[in-house]
């Protein structure tokens, strides 16, 4: 039976050429003979305005939305001398005000009408961009005028951007085990004179020593037309778009005082090999590894470099997860090729679960890395790591947005617009002699440096450089006025929405199979790639506590083994397809979700069924994939982001099902033995239970008929798994916990409420005034933690969906000496909240915000499942996806404050810290009375009071 429903404001993406790339022989192994595979090229139109500025177009009518991003040449390798992380201090400074925008207006500008914006940096470019409903283009190109040519660079804006990026170094790179690795050790070794050294993100010295005038000089000598590329894609009429970009940005001249941006310097080869030992506090579980010099992303050998680092490190059938992981030698590997325009790095490196690991698994990372300089990789292997390449870019390519990143990366990085299809042309015709070949030439152990990681003090002489570093550019003085926000009176405002153009909305199609299993298919776009959902309840608040993480091990570990092919092969045969496939549990219930290109579906559809109906947990599989958790649950441990969410859960729902943690804990991953996979298995993953979900560039004819063949004959003898009724528990005690962490780099600060389920009737209205209090950065939260005061990177807040009683959570990251003050102001945003009417103008806004971001996450496969599988593991409706704003519009001012006003209430706030309490705990037991201290080693998840019994069997071994 077959049941129709409008998917009304999801957008499809549509576009139609196709490259012929790579298919599958007829043994079920990919050839380049039988190519199948194909990508959608990349349609724009490109012109140039006299001024210098670049204009890309890539139109798009079957979405609602248009994308503007303005592309800048400028990256962190133009990093002024003793200036390092500039170019990206200034990605935030010129997204602050202008003559006529004040601060952070922008984010009104595209939050307000349900749009989104951001802006990155990187070694070759910064870009700015909005994604928003397509009548609002001109909007969004006023206000990058504004940014380009009307810009203020004040001492206001500049030293209130100097502490919100030096609060993200903290987050980002000093309280991640791994950050300093990967920002600092890692370039620092991989080049000698190149600028691409310095870490792009800066460091607090040389944010420190920065001044405004530096921040003048950067803008003038770098941002103008001439070093910019405007890229719009979406839907809008090409003509109308000429016209607006002539009469925005023609008449502004290009830069100030400009200086060449061009680097001539190139990397000289390396004169021999070297060895590093660096050291970082809170590093649970030690590195080795090694990293290389590269070329630039042009040159002849990168298309190879690419496929060979696909082949040693992407996905589970890689050489160094074979090599590594499924021995037991590693807990994590991980390599990466990055090349930018003038040079660029190889890494590969292993995280080990202790000292004594290290020699040994050094020695195989190093005879894997020797095998492929010296033996050519098998077809099978060659044409695995083309599917995968060649997948990851249909799932880019999906939406409008992701063509013009892909284009706009690929025209940073060479100066040419089709790369990224020319890429992908050369990597088709990458051969086995290739990958050996550059293999051999780049990978040459005389010409690597090698690293360890591992846990110590922060000394950067550990792993210094030799080479000095070399002096890099000054620039000239800035000559221009410094430039004010004009009053109210003066400004001109951005002009206001065109018509919307008209969109036809596909159709929600529900099936059912012979033996009952639902089904809901959607096509949201014509790009050949899709999504299928396989849907079982049963998640963590099925696990007993002794037990927690059985649901997500049973869901991550099913495609360990079936009866017939072993983890290697089943690894190898979706890899081969282009698939991805994977298993997790959330509260509610178990999701396992299947990508793959749809000419490839059937094959890897088939394997998918094969798995749920039947993974039989091998025991090697499980003890090695059991002691891989814990040892990713260390990690995580150390980090106070992760860690203060796991206590916040446990404070919040005590002994509850739903304070189960579903990563489990140490002693829990410990007691769990395979036959408890194999009784969940077979009491959760049921016929009776299961329900479907299918979208992406594949008709809901088709993805019925498709399902049918996976499960339409499944058929159990077991009875249903019981699932919990009331999962959430009693409310718990308001408590203040800190755990002390005293090496923590940055101070995590929640404060969380009990909330409504997802079908409650104060759910809508409260997701409204969530919506307010900490939705995204034009919540309450944003504007006082980092816009007023620079004390975090972001502040939000979010309403869990759970099918029983939810948490609100508020929450931000700091530096240790200020987390008592991030916990007054959340507080004090509680109360505000609950306290001040909710004016109907604002609701208004924050309905479009609301409704925008659930459009967006609607247009790709991914996201439509995702939404849809929530909403049907919380016993709802799959059409509940596309009424959000209707259900939004119901919902009046009275219904918004009463929800705000019985829910988020300060005096029911559970308030968590992880930091180094040092800084914090006397002011905050000012703020809170009864504070419990909990030592980080004294810590227990398993316990409603979060705190380890002396003596006890649960504190041996405790971290």
């Amino acid at each position: 039976m077959i049941r129709k429903s409008m998917l009304v404001g999801a957008a499809a993406a549509a576009f139609v050429a196709t490259a012929p790339v790579l298919g599958h022989g007829k043994e079920g192994h990919p050839t380049d003979a039988d190519a199948q595979l194909s990508v959608p090229a990349i349609k724009y139109s490109m012109w140039t305005l006299a001024n210098g500025l670049r204009v890309v177009a890539i139109p798009d009518e079957s979405t609602s939305t248009v994308t503007t991003s303005l592309w800048y040449d400028i990256g962190s390798k133009l990093d002024p001398e003793g200036r390092s992380g500039f170019a990206h201090l200034f990605e935030h400074i010129l997204s602050r005000k202008t003559e006529n925008m004040p601060y952070n207006m922008i984010y009104g500008l595209t939050a307000d009408i349900g749009g989104t914006r951001n802006a990155s940096n990187w070694i070759d470019r910064t870009n700015y961009y909005e994604q928003v409903p397509a009548a609002y283009l001109e909007t969004m190109l006023w206000t990058h005028r504004e940014r380009m040519a009307k810009v203020v660079v004040d001492e206001e804006v500049f030293e209130t951007e100097r502490g919100v990026v030096k609060e993200e170094l903290r987050q980002r790179v000093l309280a991640p085990p791994y950050g300093r690795l990967q920002r600092f050790v890692l370039a620092e070794n991989a080049y000698d004179v190149m600028p691409h050294r310095r870490p792009g993100i800066g460091s607090i010295e040389d944010l420190d020593s920065a001044t405004l005038d530096d921040a003048r000089a950067f803008y003038e000598a770098y941002y103008g037309p001439d070093t910019a590329t405007l890229i719009v894609a979406g839907n809008f009429e090409i003509q109308r778009l000429r016209d607006l970009v002539s009469e925005y940005f023609g008449d502004i001249p290009p830069r100030a005082n400009p200086v060449e941006i061009t680097i001539k310097t190139r990397e000289p080869e390396a004169t021999g090999p070297r060895a590093v030992s660096a050291t970082a506090p809170n590093v649970p579980l030690p590195v080795v590894g090694a990293v290389w010099k590269a070329p630039p992303i042009t040159d002849p050998d990168a298309a190879a470099l690419e496929v060979l680092e696909a082949i040693l490190s992407r996905g589970d059938n890689s050489r160094l997860d074979n090599a590594l992981v499924r021995s037991g030698q590693a807990v994590q590997v991980a390599a990466s090729v990055l090349l930018f325009r003038e040079a660029g790095q190889i890494s590969a490196y292993a995280v080990v679960a202790g000292q004594d690991a290290l020699a040994p698994a050094g020695a195989t990372l190093d005879a894997e890395i020797e095998r492929l300089r010296a033996q050519p990789v098998t077809p099978a292997e060659l044409a695995e790591a083309k599917s995968e390449i060649v997948a990851a870019t249909l799932r880019r390519r999906e939406t409008a947005r992701g063509r013009a990143f892909e284009l706009g990366e690929a025209l940073a990085s060479s100066g040419d617009p089709d790369f990224a299809d020319r890429r992908l042309a050369q990597i088709t015709h990458v051969t086995a002699e290739d990958v050996m070949r550059v293999a051999a030439k780049y990978l040459d152990p005389q010409k690597r440096v090698s690293i360890t990681y591992t846990e110590g003090e922060d000394d950067p002489a550990r792993y210094a450089n030799p080479v000095p570093l070399p002096e890099f550019r000054t620039l000239p003085d800035a000559t221009g006025e410094i430039r004010q926000v004009k009053s109210e009176g003066e400004r001109m405002m951005p002009p206001g929405p065109r018509a919307t153009p008209d969109i036809a909305a596909p159709e929600i199609v529900e099936g059912t199979l012979s033996n009952g299993i639902r089904v809901v298919a959607v096509q949201t776009g014509d790009v050949p790639i899709a999504t299928i959902s396989m849907l079982v309840p049963g998640g963590s608040k099925t696990d007993p506590r002794a037990k927690a993480g059985i649901a997500q091990l049973a869901a991550a570990l099913a495609e360990k083994g079936v009866a017939d092919m072993d983890a290697q092969a089943i690894a190898a045969k979706f890899e081969s397809l282009g698939a991805t496939f994977g298993g997790t549990a959330s509260s509610d219930g178990t999701t396992f979700n299947l990508t793959a290109p749809v000419s490839n579906m059937d094959e890897a559809a088939a394997l998918a069924a094969a798995i749920v109906r039947g993974a039989t947990y091998p025991q090697d599989e499980f003890a090695r994939e059991r002691d891989r958790a814990a040892n990713g649950l260390q990690v995580s441990m150390k980090e106070p982001g992760s860690l203060s969410r796991y206590i916040a859960r446990v404070a919040m729902y005590g002994a509850a099902p739903y304070g189960t943690l579903p990563d489990g804990t140490a002693e829990s991953l410990s007691a769990i033995t395979r036959e408890d996979l194999l009784a969940h298995r077979e009491a959760y993953f049921h016929p009776e239970t299961m329900q479907i979900v299918a979208s992406g560039g594949i008709s809901p004819e088709a993805a019925i008929a498709l399902a049918e063949d996976m499960f339409g004959d499944w058929t159990v003898s077991s009875a249903v798994g019981e699932i919990p009724k009331e999962a959430a528990g009693e409310t718990q005690p308001v408590r203040t916990i800190v755990v002390d962490m005293p090496d923590a780099g940055q101070a995590s600060v929640v404060a969380a409420v009990r909330a409504p389920s997802r079908n409650d009737a104060d759910y809508y209205p409260l997701e409204l005034a969530n919506s307010i209090l900490g939705g995204g950065s034009s919540g309450r939260l944003f504007e006082e933690i980092r816009t007023k005061r620079s004390l975090s990177y972001g502040a939000y807040s979010s309403l869990a969906d759970r099918a029983d009683d939810s948490i609100l959570a508020a929450s931000a990251q700091t530096k240790n000496e200020t987390a008592d003050e991030v916990v007054q102001i959340l507080l004090h945003e509680f109360d505000r909240l609950g306290s001040e009417p909710l004016a109907d103008d604002l609701l208004a806004k924050r309905r479009l915000y609301l409704a925008g971001r659930y459009a967006r996450a609607l247009e790709t496969s991914g996201g439509f499942n995702t939404i849809v599988a929530g909403l049907l593991q919380q016993g709802l409706e799959p059409v509940e996806a596309v009424k959000l704003a209707e259900r939004l519009d119901e919902v009046g001012s009275d219904a918004a404050s009463a929800a705000a006003q019985s829910y988020i209430d300060p005096g029911r706030a559970t308030v968590v810290i992880v930091g180094d309490a040092s800084h914090f705990v006397e002011d905050l037991q000012e703020l809170r009375g009864n504070v419990e201290v909990i030592p980080a080693h004294e810590l227990n998840l398993a316990s409603a009071d979060l705190r380890r019994t002396v003596g006890s069997a649960e504190a041996d071994g405790a971290d």
